[in-house]
């Protein structure tokens, strides 16, 4: 099983990846990545500033981000056994 830092970073990457793979970093205003592992809980929560003629839209972003940061970690999880 993968240490818990290793988790959190892993899902971050994933998710700050998502994010910068749609908007150019001059278009992110803002971005808050907050990853927690406790008792074998992902919870990862994404606070994204973009101007709102940004495409695509901020909240579809999110939720991709939040995907992504779930399935990286699902796979270091299959990766670990």
């Amino acid at each position: 099983m993968p240490a818990a830092e290793t988790v959190v970073n892993t899902a971050a990457e994933a998710a700050e990846g998502v994010i910068f793979s749609r908007y150019r970093q001059s278009t992110v205003r803002d971005i808050d990545i907050t990853v927690t592992f406790e008792n074998q809980i992902l919870d990862v929560d994404i606070y994204l500033n973009v101007p709102e003629e940004a495409s695509p839209e901020a909240d579809a972003v999110i939720e991709d981000a939040i995907t992504a940061a779930e399935s990286a970690v699902d796979d270091l999880h299959a990766h670990s056994e």
